[in-house]
């Protein structure tokens, strides 16, 4: 084996190219780029190497290369080389690390939609945002503000948007193209910073609205001035060129690198992100390796992109159409030198807390909060609802503090106001009775509501919380496959689902979480449905009151234990035979029509 690599590693060429160390198995352990392949691959069978790169090179049995003409086609192929096998000794880019933006659709009649990539489908895009809630937020004051359409496809009439003032009904009425663009370009107007001007133009319409003694519409204008202010604070960080560009910094510990990366847009920090993972190379090369793999097949990209002195790679500069800057001084060296600083403390609290052992529980809600781009939800309350074809139909909601159940504030809920299977409008009656007693009693929100259910449930709860109590709560749908396995995770109302590692702890928490929703609102259902189906089945018997009633419930203690009984086990209650038969018919007949109810469900 050993003459085997000596021979290949005496053909490598002296070109720009892709490598790809194997093992035993024929596995793939690395891939790598290099300037010149010869060199660069040489280097790990000669000299000696630090002890993270050692466990590499004790496992490599094999090797293969690709050339490529030019070093940024090197690295473009070594990003989908590495996104296609994964291998173990990569810095690997997290896909699910996607950020919230504000998409104006290029149709006919557009609208505005939350979406998580930017594609070069001739929309306009405007972002990132510091969080999904952010945008949520920003997109239900545009809403308000400019009346595009909120449909996916045409209605056939008007809906509630036209009467609201919110949407021109293209459905209906004919719209003009220059309408829109005029609305596109306020709306541009407005996200770039002009909102000040459409704050003034309301603030003349308060004023005469007060003037003329319509106090309600100026008591609108007011709620919707402070909204405006609130959505659009100004960011404590701004540069005065109002330059797009992205800031790197990174730090490395125990294994561990930690990159930091601040989008600057407008001239102000609207977001910012740490990845921590584990690496086995040189500090500088897997952290450039990590920004080659992030701009790859990215369509924002902004006008200049600011990283630490030394680590510019010739590929970079090469596959971005940007600046790649490494400042030396100014106001750019602070903010590299502020995205190092973070990077660090990042790596320093993942390392507090791996030492604490609590990745399985706030690590998980930080991790959490991370996903959905929300702050750390340190009080989750989730909803499940129970029911056999709407008959003593039930929800539940269990609560997770710092990511552990806190089973003294779980709360049962007999529905009340829905008749049949109705699982939609459960959960608005089950949200509304949970929040608007909260408001009264003044008592604190959670961070996050779970919803044991997909877009539905989901929208059904959002519409609550935000059309009837005017509750701005982050609310995710977990939705389940054939298999009742948790498989996607919804937010907010934005279309695609939220990608997330399937073997992270922040999934593991909200399978946790499902599950004791879940098994709570079961055995609600179950305490209730005993109850109740021995009073609907017994009561329908004739000659057996409340009294014998009450003695069967005592003495077989459910339904179940009646069917499985014979006739000998009534003749010591007094139930002669006859009536014994009558019961078990009953029952039987009773538990096989609920059976089968639940399995069609």
């Amino acid at each position: 084996m050993e003459q085997t690599l000596s021979d290949k590693l005496a053909l490598l060429p002296a070109k720009p190219g892709v490598y790809l160390m194997k093992g035993q198995s024929g596995e793939i352990l690395y891939v790598g780029k290099a300037k010149v392949l010869k060199n660069r691959v040489r280097s790990y069978f000669t000299g000696s190497h630090d002890r993270k790169t050692q466990a590499l090179v004790s496992n490599i049995r094999d090797f293969e290369y690709i050339v490529t003409d030019t070093v940024a086609e090197a690295l473009l192929l070594e990003c989908n080389l590495i996104k296609q096998h994964t291998p173990p000794y990569n810095i690997m880019l997290r896909d699910d690390k996607t950020y919230p933006y504000i998409k104006i659709t290029n149709e006919m009649h557009p609208r505005l939609q939350i979406v998580r990539r930017v594609k070069r489908d001739g929309a306009k895009y405007f972002g990132p945002y510091p969080s999904a809630f952010a945008a949520q937020a920003t997109k239900r004051l545009l809403d308000r503000l400019y009346p595009l359409r909120k449909c996916k496809t045409l209605k056939k009439q008007v809906c509630l948007y036209y009467h609201i003032n919110q949407c021109l009904a293209p459905c209906e009425y004919v719209v003009d193209a220059p309408v829109y663009q005029m609305m596109v370009k306020e709306i541009t107007n407005f996200l770039h910073g002009g909102h000040q001007d459409v704050v003034k133009d309301l603030q003349q319409k308060m004023e005469q609205a007060a003037a003329e003694l319509n106090f309600e519409r100026a008591g609108e204008l007011r709620d919707l001035i402070r909204h405006i202010e609130q959505v659009m604070e100004e960011q404590k960080i701004t540069t005065p060129d109002q330059v797009d560009r992205d800031v790197f910094g990174f730090a490395e510990d125990k294994g561990l690198l930690s990159v930091q990366v601040f989008f600057v847009r407008g001239g102000k920090l609207i977001e910012r992100s740490v990845s921590i993972m584990p690496h086995f190379g040189d500090a500088v090369e897997d952290f450039m390796s990590f920004v080659e793999q992030f701009y790859h097949e990215r369509a924002d990209i902004p006008r200049e992109v600011l990283l630490p002195e030394g680590t510019t790679s010739e590929a970079l500069v090469e596959l971005l159409d940007a600046k790649v800057l490494e400042p030396k001084r100014g106001q750019k060296r602070d903010l590299v030198n502020l995205a190092t600083k973070n990077a660090r403390q990042g790596l320093d609290e993942k390392l507090q807390l791996m030492e604490r052992n609590m990745d399985r529980t706030l690590g998980a809600v930080i991790e959490l909060g991370e996903v959905l781009a929300i702050g750390a939800p340190r009080r989750i309350e989730s909803f499940d609802n129970s029911n056999i074809q709407g008959a003593d139909a039930v929800a539940a909601m269990v609560v997770f503090v710092d990511g552990k159940p806190a089973k003294s504030e779980y709360r049962k809920f007999k529905i009340k106001t829905v008749d049949g299977p109705d699982d939609y409008a459960s959960m608005r009656e089950v949200i509304r009775r949970r929040y608007s007693r909260l408001l009264r009693e003044g008592r604190p929100l959670p961070d996050l509501i779970v919803i044991d259910g997909g877009r539905g449930q989901l929208n059904a709860a959002l519409d609550v919380l935000e059309n009837e109590l005017g509750l701005e709560i982050p609310v995710c749908g977990l939705a389940k496959d054939n298999r009742h396995k948790t498989s996607q995770l919804l937010f907010m109302d934005e279309e695609q689902p939220v990608h997330i590692d399937r073997h992270s702890q922040a999934f593991y928490l909200l399978e946790r979480v499902q599950e004791e929703v879940h098994r709570f609102a079961i055995t609600f259902h179950r305490q209730t449905r005993k109850k109740t189906g021995f009073s609907s089945v017994l009561d329908e018997i004739p000659g057996i009151g409340p009294q014998r009633r009450k003695a069967l419930m005592k003495h077989f203690g459910s339904l179940d234990a009646i069917a499985a009984a014979d006739v000998d086990a009534f003749r010591g209650m007094g139930i002669g035979d006859k009536l014994a038969h009558e019961i078990l018919n009953r029952v039987q007949s009773h538990l096989q029509a609920a059976k089968t109810a639940q399995e069609k469900r």
